[in-house]
């Protein structure tokens, strides 16, 4: 179903879009750099409080772009176009009340979770969320538009999108903190604007007919209860198990919270650069789930078998070249980083400890756990991924951090210890074939 020409189109458009997003997070944790360690770690916190929502958006899309996959499989492009419409309806009702419940209660909520940072920590956290929020249903929206077309295999329209997105954000965070000197402000403004363009473009293209399968006005404005309880067949499960896994992330923030700003910047910095080696796992996932999601629309598990080993392969090989340079090249460029020595020195151990495992485990961890999904597989993975997040991600990072002192070192050695055990989990399931025997759509 698929040549080595279908999976070069997917993967290297993805490949690049997803750099260049990860390239503007590292732009403004490196721009922020120069306002204050107060303010990086703000904004690293506050990035993590964010991520929950911003997951769950993803979810919501993943699920759609699930069901839209194997629509496409079983030759039913209008039903698949219906689906996607039914998507970007729920995405917007969603992520607009998610954002009035933040405007109303995120100052509460961040004196709850990270009450005891120092004061100027607090200020930044509270305008840096504040202006995010804004910023959810534009991202919702372009979610939904982006996981349409990757269900159809044009990554490509996406990836330009990101790179005209990305010159506005990054040249936005200069402006806005060498110019306006607006400080915290200065990076959060510029995303925003940047998210808005990203959603109206791919909304925009998303109507065009020659697409095959697209939005349908008159869909969008309906409410299909099939389609939509399809959809959120896997996108609750999947929510369910990112905003658990994103609570724990908060939950640990608190705990790195306790070791003091240096540490605290160190863990924000190493997160901007993990999030850039784990960027082979990040593109990969959405080729499982077109790929997979296709081959089991069209009712062959024998395709969607041969098409798991394939896909694995080359996340493997990719995923250690990639780790690899990345790590080689954090020294290089830490010195550019406005910070004391020894967050330099605490960030390259961080991002050590990360890529030596996101290489080797996470592949089976996360795209492999999202080619289940999308062949149906939707429970066992949401199950196993919240057993492994909060019985050894949760506890084991409590365990090292404060109970061994390890400090930031101890959470990151807890995150490494979860995906090895949830590899083994994930991958056994998939050599039992219990995949196959699920259906998500009547063919």
């Amino acid at each position: 179903m698929f040549t080595n020409k279908d999976l070069k189109n997917l993967i290297i458009p993805l490949f690049l879009e997803q750099l260049l997003t990860i390239l503007v997070g590292l732009a403004d944790t490196f721009v922020i750099s120069f306002v204050s360690e107060a303010a990086v770690s703000g904004v690293s916190l506050v990035n993590s409080f964010n991520t929950i929502f911003i997951y769950l958006f993803t979810a919501l899309a993943s699920g759609g772009a699930v069901i839209v996959s194997q629509y496409i499989g079983s030759g039913k492009k209008e039903t698949a176009g219906e689906a996607a419409s039914q998507l970007l309806m729920i995405s917007a009702v969603f992520s607009a009340e998610i954002v009035l419940v933040l405007l109303a209660a995120g100052r509460p909520i961040l004196g709850l979770v990270f009450g005891r940072v120092e004061g100027d920590v607090m200020v930044a956290c509270v305008t840096y969320l504040r202006i995010s929020a804004y910023s959810y249903p534009a991202l919702a929206v372009y979610n939904a538009g982006a996981a349409l077309y990757r269900s159809i295999g044009r990554t490509s329209i996406t990836m330009y999108i990101a790179v005209v997105s990305n010159i506005i954000n990054v040249a936005g965070n200069v402006i806005g903190v060498f110019v306006l000197h607006a400080g915290v402000a200065g990076v959060a403004y510029p995303s925003l604007i940047a998210r808005t363009f990203s959603a109206a473009a791919v909304t925009v293209l998303c109507f065009r007919r020659s697409n095959g399968v697209y939005y349908r006005r008159s869909r969008i404005f309906q409410w299909n209860a099939g389609l939509l309880k399809q959809i959120l067949r896997i996108a609750v499960p999947n929510g369910v198990e990112q905003g658990v896994f994103q609570f724990v992330k908060v939950a640990l923030s608190s705990i790195v919270a306790l070791f003091g700003t240096y540490q605290i910047a160190a863990n924000g910095i190493a997160q901007s650069i993990w999030s850039l080696a784990a960027l082979v796992c990040v593109t990969m996932g959405p080729v499982f789930i077109t790929v997979i999601g296709q081959c089991m629309g069209a009712g062959d598990t024998g395709q969607a078998e041969y098409y798991f080993h394939k896909l694995m392969k080359i996340t493997l090989i990719l995923s250690v070249a990639w780790n690899g340079a990345v790590f080689a090249v954090t020294p290089v460029f830490m010195p550019f980083f406005d910070v004391a020595p020894q967050t330099r020195q605490l960030t390259v151990w961080l991002v050590l400890i990360h890529n030596l495992f996101n290489c080797i485990a996470f592949p089976f961890a996360d795209p492999l756990g999202k080619g289940l999904r999308a062949a149906g597989d939707v429970r066992f993975t949401m199950v196993w991924s919240m057993v492994t997040t909060i019985g050894v991600r949760l506890l084991f990072s409590i365990l090292f951090a404060m109970v061994l002192e390890l400090g930031v070192i101890g959470v990151a050695a807890a995150m490494c210890l979860d995906w090895c055990i949830r590899a083994v989990i994930f991958y056994i399931r998939f050599r039992s074939g219990a995949w196959k025997r699920y259906r998500l759509i009547e063919n």
